[in-house]
């Protein structure tokens, strides 16, 4: 669990590293818009494309993106299983006893497989590329017009950034935890299903307390240094747009608009 790889920063000199994290955050929306959009699987092509290539800009080795993916292999597992119990349109493909797979199950499984897999990896770049600061100013930025109603932008913006930054955090805990009960006799690997389910939620207590000591701290440290919610606050850092952000905010656009095009067409 301490390889968990979602969430974190990792500090290069990339061409997404330097853009603004108002247009990689509004290019994430846009992007994960247009992963729901097609209807035909040649329509997930170029957003495979799109996404190897925000891959290959942010400097990342495939090694680091494919350990965030891991975790999608249980659901998607679990996926299958329900959607060939339950879905029973197209032709059949196996059939054994009174059990009948059909084609269609198949193909929402990996309908589902590929949104996910997309969002994963889209979602993987921004959050590698932009230090939690910068994504905390990003998203009070686009919150910003829900102020009219008086709506908590800021205090809604912080807690997202730091639940983000303390996605590698817990699980580095949880890595320690696990070593501390291996050390004494627990065994996470070996073992029935229910012995194993067992074991995992043995880290469930430690972990809670764990996470709520870190929520203590956080707080005691941000009311030591004058945080006070709802005040208005300067900023020492102001975000400024770049040429390399409107590319990306108008590719992200077009994506989505062909996206779009194509569902109208096909």
């Amino acid at each position: 669990m301490n390889r968990i790889a979602f969430g974190k920063y990792i500090p290069t000199d990339s061409p997404l590293h330097r853009l603004d994290p108002r247009a990689k955050l509004a290019a994430l929306v846009l992007l994960v818009v247009s992963v729901f959009v097609p209807v035909s699987w040649y329509c997930y092509i170029p957003l495979a494309l799109t996404a190897f290539l925000a891959v290959r800009l942010s400097y990342l080795k495939l090694r680091f993106v494919a350990r965030t993916l891991r975790p999608i292999l249980f659901l998607m597992l679990f996926l299958f299983v329900v959607n060939a119990l339950t879905l029973k349109r197209g032709e059949v493909i196996y059939e054994i006893g009174s059990f009948q797979l059909y084609s269609y199950a198949i193909s929402f499984t990996l309908r589902i497989g590929a949104r996910l897999f997309l969002m994963i990896v889209f979602t993987t770049c921004l959050t590698a590329t932009t230090k939690p600061l910068d994504l905390n100013l990003a998203i009070e930025y686009i919150l910003r017009p829900l102020g009219l109603l008086r709506f908590p932008v800021h205090e809604v913006a912080m807690m997202i950034s730091i639940a983000l930054r303390f996605i590698p955090t817990l699980s580095m805990e949880a890595g320690r935890i696990m070593n501390a009960q291996k050390s004494r006799g627990v065994d996470f690997e070996d073992g029935k299903l229910l012995e194993k389910a067992s074991a995992i939620l043995s880290l469930a207590i430690p972990l809670f307390t764990i996470a709520f000591e870190r929520a203590y701290e956080l707080a005691d440290a941000m009311e030591a240094r004058g945080y006070v919610p709802g005040e208005r606050r300067t900023r020492y850092r102001k975000l400024r747009y770049c040429s390399g952000d409107l590319v990306l905010v108008l590719f992200s656009l077009l994506m989505l608009a062909a996206m779009i095009l194509s569902r109208v067409l096909l």
